[in-house]
């Protein structure tokens, strides 16, 4: 009997929301919008759509007590810590290997740990039809989200011709995917009403992915062969990944399969969505004062417009005549940068790791 499941991917760095975001809280442990971590938000919207004891959540070995903490509705044995990171490729054919011990003829979605969606109905609506074309068909399905704007901050997915509808939903071949464009080409894209945002949503059976990483990325589909093996065995699931996981080819699962592969359809969808990649998204989710500035926590500015500041309730950060600034004050670091460099938060954070004595500041 086919069965769905739903795997969390929540392993990520969440590098350009530091100093909040640490390599053993990141962002998607993190209230970063709304009153509770973003995780937490992605599980509670599953609620309805599958059981509990159907949600996985893939993580590593220094953020799964604060999983289990963020998450305590989740059975314990369903957070998964990775042993090391090797990529999206790795993560979803461990996914199947779960899955696929659940049962053989499972379903599942892959989802970010980290999007903000506040329509769960039409979420839920569009996530069903994705799994019933999976259901029907050998395909593999991703979600595309229906661009408002010509954003170059993430990757677009050229649609093609519509096979079938499923419950008001269109199921689109698709022609290609695409990295992030620049601000003309996005603009190309929009207008032409041909692509799509690319939200990192898949789904598929788990014998249509095992064959698509058995024909693509032959290398890791036979370790992962060895690692159901070891298991069929007796030896425990954590014993054969701390073995064997490190040496899995490290790739992302577009570029090993979702690129290459002929069976790939698309739901485009139209809920609202928002990958927060960075400090700067916050504002489209606060309420700004009269000069555009979004405060939170403890935080006073004069004469300043258009300043995210975050900081916390026993700790007044001021800004005077200043605008356009990320300020953000944790118990142990405050970042102070340009609106417009936020993107490069991320390189200072790989500074920090190359210098010894501000590791312990990641």
């Amino acid at each position: 009997m086919i069965e769905r499941f739903i795997v969390i991917m929540a392993g990520g760095k969440g590098e350009r929301f530091w100093p909040q975001s640490r390599l053993r809280r990141p962002k998607q442990l993190l209230p970063v919008v709304g009153n509770s971590p973003l995780l937490n938000q992605t599980v509670e919207r599953l609620s309805g759509f599958v059981p509990l004891e159907n949600v996985f959540v893939l993580t590593n070995s220094l953020q799964r007590d604060a999983v289990l903490e963020v998450c305590p509705q989740l059975p314990e044995e369903n957070v998964v810590a990775e042993p090391v990171g090797r990529d999206t490729a790795a993560a979803v054919a461990l996914a199947a290997f779960l899955v696929k011990q659940r049962n053989a003829d499972g379903i599942f979605a892959i989802l970010p740990a980290d999007h903000v969606i506040y329509d769960k109905a039409s979420f839920h609506s569009v996530l069903n039809s994705a799994f019933m074309a999976a259901e029907r068909n050998k395909v593999l399905v991703t979600i595309g989200i229906v661009p408002t704007e010509p954003a170059t901050g993430y990757g677009y997915i050229q649609q093609g011709e519509e096979i079938e509808k499923i419950e008001g939903h269109s199921i689109c071949r698709v022609e290609r995917f695409v990295e992030k464009p620049d601000l003309e080409t996005a603009k190309r894209y929009v207008d032409s009403s041909e692509y799509l945002w690319n939200g990192g949503m898949f789904i598929w059976r788990v014998q249509v992915i095992e064959k698509a990483l058995e024909s693509y990325v032959p290398e890791l589909y036979t370790d992962f062969l060895k690692i159901e093996q070891q298991v069929k065995k007796g030896v425990p699931i954590l014993t054969t990944l701390a073995e064997l996981f490190p040496g899995l080819q490290k790739i992302s699962i577009d570029y090993a399969v979702m690129e290459k592969a002929d069976n790939v359809v698309t739901v485009p969808a139209n809920f609202d969505w928002d990958d927060v990649g960075e400090w700067s998204a916050i504002a489209r989710h606060s309420e700004a004062d009269p000069d555009g500035n979004v405060l939170k926590g403890s935080v006073m500015v004069e004469k300043g417009s258009n300043n995210l500041v975050v900081s916390s309730e026993d700790h007044l950060v001021a800004l005077i005549g200043v605008e356009d600034l990320i300020v953000v004050k944790t118990k142990d670091a405050t970042l102070v940068c340009h609106r417009s460099d936020g993107q490069n938060i991320k390189r200072l954070v790989e500074r920090l790791g190359k210098e010894e004595k501000y590791k312990d500041f990641l």
